[in-house]
């Protein structure tokens, strides 16, 4: 070979390893993603990432489902572009729910199990067709073996309306694909759960502007405000593994201008995706319209305590959403009387507010813990929220539906939640005497309507009672702050 042979050789070899001097964040998905020109959230990522620690690669293809993706080969030159610390985003489930057979013949089989059905096209040869979860586990797999790092998206939100509350997800898509996720140990970044709330505060006219043709599509506008709240969700993600990788576009992506109330807690505050799953409805939902038009974030999670909470996912994703001159409204005790180490729960926090510690081997998450006291638990909230600049309120918890000689039984949380107020100098809000107070005045056949629940979980009613305190007694905060 010549020197002229040699050189270009050489400046071959250099591109190359050029081409992977930084990861790449691949994007695998259908038009929500990608759908002509900048009119997918895919299209407008990279400018939310710094292109000199990766690059964005989107190669979604629209109309595909996680089943053609694979099967047009879509998916497979994704794999052989793959390096290890390469990332890998899944987003499917917009076009899985079409027939398998007939039309487009796009859909898989509904479900994350292993079932699957031999077809027989007249112009092809015989293809296995397998269900969603299957087609999300291959594409996992695939990455794994890669070196690389796959995350599972929920789908964004289609414009369907009901009594002023966007669809939350189509049909069951998100379910599974969180159930994949989590059987997998990969993450789940709840795209729909942030995209839903921005709508929500945008309100149901406003939001009809980004879709133009039909309840899917979105405009370039449509596109970008869901490419930030797909970057919102991504840096709720435990580790946060894209925060250093972002640029000064994507470290504002999901800030609210005018500041922003945080809530965390139980399901007393947010049931399910606060769709009022089973009647039950947590105060949180309804607080939203209240204080309008500061924005409301509800990051509070059913069967979670202050400890449960704290030690997952869900706190890091809160706590990735508070800024300076946010207010991080906090309630827990529901939950935090459970056992320490129980195989199903394992939830449970030490009695009282002092520094005692018990070590435990979780049975839920196979790790060494340190479990600590319910107000040590409130304390780090507290002092996280006034790191970040925000103001923290520590509610007590809502009270139950049980009565004693006329009166409503009150909770020990009520008091401990009181005493961290007290000594970190803090607003505190006695919901617990607050409501009470009420259901007295109304007495229990009233108060029946207030509860979807046994004791503890409130209807649509209870909830807006409930928020009502809850907003009376923040005004004050919001206005000042303090």
């Amino acid at each position: 070979m010549g020197s002229k042979g040699t050189l270009t050789g050489v400046l071959a070899l250099w591109a190359s390893m050029a081409a992977y001097a930084v990861p790449v964040i691949y994007i695998a998905g259908d038009s929500t993603a990608k759908n002509g020109v900048a009119r997918g959230w895919g299209d407008h990522l990279a400018g939310h990432f710094d292109a000199s620690k990766v690059k964005v690669d989107n190669r979604a293809r629209a109309g595909r489902s996680s089943r053609t993706f694979l099967t047009e080969g879509l998916w497979d030159g994704i794999v052989s572009d793959l390096q290890p610390g390469d990332f890998v985003l899944i987003q499917f489930g917009h076009n899985d729910g079409g027939p398998l057979e007939t039309g487009r013949a796009r859909g898989s089989i509904p479900g994350i199990g292993y079932e699957t059905r031999e077809l027989t096209p007249a112009s092809s040869a015989i293809e296995i067709v397998h269900t969603y979860g299957w087609y999300l586990r291959r594409f996992i797999a695939d990455t794994k073996e890669h070196g690389a790092t796959p995350v599972v998206l929920s789908l964004t939100v289609r414009n369907i309306w009901r009594d002023g509350k966007v669809e939350r997800g189509s049909g069951q898509f998100n379910d599974w694909a969180r159930a994949v996720a989590e059987s997998e140990g990969v993450s789940f970044a709840d795209v729909t759960a942030v995209i839903a709330d921005r709508y929500e505060r945008l309100g149901e006219t406003a939001v009809k502007g980004f879709f133009p043709e039909d309840h899917t599509h979105t405009t370039d506008e449509g596109a970008e405000l869901n490419d930030a709240c797909v970057v919102a969700a991504l840096k709720q993600l435990r580790g946060n593994p894209f925060g250093p990788l972002l640029s000064a576009k994507g470290v504002e992506a999901g800030r609210s201008s005018s500041g922003q109330v945080v809530l965390i807690g139980d399901s007393t505050v947010r049931n399910g995706q606060g769709d009022g799953r089973n009647g039950q409805w947590g105060w949180g939902e309804p607080l939203v319209d209240l204080l309008a038009p500061v924005p409301v974030l509800n990051r509070a999670k059913g069967g979670r305590s202050s400890r449960s909470f704290f030690t997952s996912a869900d706190w890091e994703g809160a706590l990735a959403n508070l800024h300076a001159g946010d207010v991080l409204v906090m309630q827990f005790g529901h939950n935090d009387s459970g056992p320490l180490d129980d195989a199903a729960r394992a939830r449970g926090t030490l009695p009282g507010i002092g520094d005692e510690t018990r070590e435990i081997d979780n049975p839920l998450t196979g790790k060494h813990e340190v479990v600590h006291t319910y107000g040590w638990y409130l304390r780090q909230y507290i002092h996280a929220a006034q790191s970040a600049g925000a103001v923290p309120v520590v509610c007590s918890p809502i009270p139950r539906k049980i009565w004693k000689d006329g009166k409503i039984e009150r909770s020990r949380y009520a008091g401990w939640a009181r005493e961290v107020a007290a000594s970190e100098g803090v607003r505190f809000i006695d919901l617990e005497s607050l409501i009470a107070a009420r259901y007295e005045q109304m007495g229990p056949a009233a108060v029946e309507a207030m509860f979807a629940g046994e004791h503890t979980h409130t209807s649509r009613a209870g909830a807006e009672l409930n928020a009502g305190v809850v907003s009376e007694q923040l005004r004050p905060v919001l206005e000042g702050k303090k």
